[in-house]
């Protein structure tokens, strides 16, 4: 049994790793770690765990692994407390929103030897996997294009838009991620256009709402993220791979598969809420690969290179978005 320190109390704390932890066979939610302790106590008294400081966390000898779900800002420290603490560490992305920190932090890691695993949670969502599967086995011949679509029911409040690093960083970065995952290539080009057509307090804020973004990869492969802070109709996760046998599309999950057909016309459900619902099996999934690698039988598969490379990409996004232009990568 591995014990686990969870670090973020939060919502996807609360409901989803909390979660996750007590439900796998192979883990146990051993301690909370959260500056709001009403938050923490709230994981505290539902799983029967302690509530620690950071540093506590870190000496104590009985945790195996760490789950930061921590604020953004913290995710670097901890990481490096981790890895000096000799915990196997598994972070929610970003690892940070700066470019040089990352690396400061990443090289921490590496020193220590410490498997370090991302959770870019869309790389585990079996619709999304299948499409990267059923492309690997030749179904659909050589990848030329793919369209990404991800779109949120609602912005958040501008208080943490504020905070969030902005659009690319903040909700893009999962989408160019699972380009690089899905293309199987490092793009080679980016360009990107972005309006505030949601709320003008987010382009106040300095932010943008709606984007596109178009990558080129050096097979001559072409990837589009189609981005919204707003869907009136659900959460809407698509994605469509074209290749020159066929295509691939993964559809939206919806609230319900149960469809009435009557001579007035179809109706069905919407799609699925938000990440939380939408994304259930992912996290799961992702959970288990983690505990597979606390027993030493796989490395991490989305490392700190990942998280890195798609931080990269947001903030190439960027600069495009600035200077009109489309960017070179290296």
């Amino acid at each position: 049994m591995y014990n686990i320190a969870l670090f973020g109390a939060g919502r996807i704390g609360q409901v989803v790793h909390s979660v996750n932890i007590d439900a796998h066979p192979e883990t146990n939610l051993y301690s909370v770690i959260d500056p709001f302790g009403e938050n923490a106590q709230k994981i505290a008294d539902k799983f029967d765990c302690k509530i620690q400081t950071v540093e506590e966390a870190m000496q104590d000898p009985n945790i195996h692994g760490v789950l930061i779900a921590s604020a953004t800002d913290t995710h670097a420290e901890l990481i490096e407390l981790a890895a000096k603490a000799g915990k196997a560490i598994f972070c929610e992305k970003p690892v940070h929103l700066d470019m040089d920190r990352v690396k400061q932090c990443l090289q921490v890691v590496e020193a220590e030897k410490v498997p370090l695993f991302i959770g870019f949670n869309r790389r585990y969502d079996p619709q999304f996997k299948a499409v990267k599967e059923r492309l690997s086995l030749g179904m659909i011949g050589k990848a030329e294009s793919l369209l990404i679509i991800s779109r949120d029911p609602s912005p958040p409040p501008v208080e943490y838009i504020k905070v969030s690093g902005g659009l690319f960083r903040d909700m893009t970065i999962h989408d160019l991620d699972m380009a690089r995952f899905i293309m199987g290539e490092e793009p080679v080009s980016v360009y990107a256009s972005g309006s505030t057509l949601v709320d003008e307090n987010i382009g106040k804020a300095g932010d943008i709402d709606t984007a596109y973004i178009v990558m080129r990869f050096p097979s001559g492969a072409m990837a589009t993220i189609s981005n919204s802070r707003r869907s009136g109709y659900g959460y809407d996760q698509r994605l469509e791979l074209h290749g020159e046998k066929g295509v691939l599309a993964a559809k939206n999950l919806h609230e319900d598969a149960v469809e009435m057909w009557t001579d007035e016309g179809c109706q069905y459900a919407k799609p699925e809420f938000f990440f939380l619902q939408r994304y259930e099996a992912a996290y799961q999934a992702e959970w288990k690969h983690f505990v597979e690698v606390l027993s030493g039988k796989s490395q991490p598969a989305v490392t700190g290179y990942d998280g890195q490379q798609a931080l990269y990409l947001a903030d190439k996004a960027l600069e495009s978005l600035k200077t009109g232009q489309e960017v070179k990568l290296d």
